[in-house]
């Protein structure tokens, strides 16, 4: 099992990143751009959506604002893109993970990452990737649930590079570290918003808010 700040420390640049585990999901998200970066999480009724922090200086909309966490039913869903909302609408976590794909950011092809916690505390973690004949490979990974301080780390990246190279194997087994540690490890540089649901209760940190 490997620690899952020192994997952080030791990478610059992992992207978008999910951690679960029985009773705790970490999910952050990282930028190199100017219209990445300029990016916060802010709660809503069922979970949470990111928002631009200064609006009139938006680029590009389409891949960086969307809901990463919603509930369903006494589910929550995570992932890195809008199918949190396909997800939902389906009702069903791999039916929504299989109406979509990679997103279409050439030539990154950036994986959609996706994670449902279910009330029993068993849990599933899904990625999207882009294979070079351009099908998908829909790749899943069901858990019965997770052993106290232990979870699951997938990311849309295995380091930083031109074209940023895509997560590969299975989703990593890790020690849980605190919130705190967790946003402390990430990239100083490129780390942009963090959030944190741990026995149900929610923390979120912001770079531009000062966290």
């Amino acid at each position: 099992m490997q620690d899952l700040v020192e994997l952080l420390q030791n990478n610059p640049y992992p992207g978008r990143g999910l951690v679960v585990g029985q009773d705790t999901v970490y999910y952050w998200i990282m930028g190199r751009s100017a219209n990445s970066r300029n990016r916060i999480f802010s709660k809503t009724d069922d979970g949470i959506r990111t928002e631009a922090y200064k609006p009139e200086l938006v680029e590009d909309p389409s891949l960086i604002i969307y809901h990463p966490a919603r509930t369903m039913g006494d589910a929550l869903v995570v992932t890195n893109g809008d199918q949190t909302d396909t997800i939902v609408e389906q009702g069903d976590f791999r039916r929504g993970c299989m109406l979509r794909e990679f997103e279409p950011d050439a030539p990154n092809f950036t994986p959609r990452i996706s994670a449902i916690l279910n009330a029993d505390g068993s849990f599933e973690l899904s990625i999207l990737k882009h294979q070079d004949n351009g099908r998908c490979l829909r790749e899943f990974f069901c858990y019965e649930g997770a052993d106290e301080g232990v979870g699951y780390f997938l990311s849309t990246y295995d380091g930083d590079g031109d074209p940023l190279p895509t997560f590969t194997g299975e989703p990593i087994e890790v020690h849980l570290p605190t919130p705190d540690q967790v946003w402390a490890a990430l990239n100083e540089d490129n780390k942009i918003s963090l959030y944190c649901n741990v026995n149900g209760q929610v923390s979120i940190y912001n770079k531009h808010l000062g966290d």
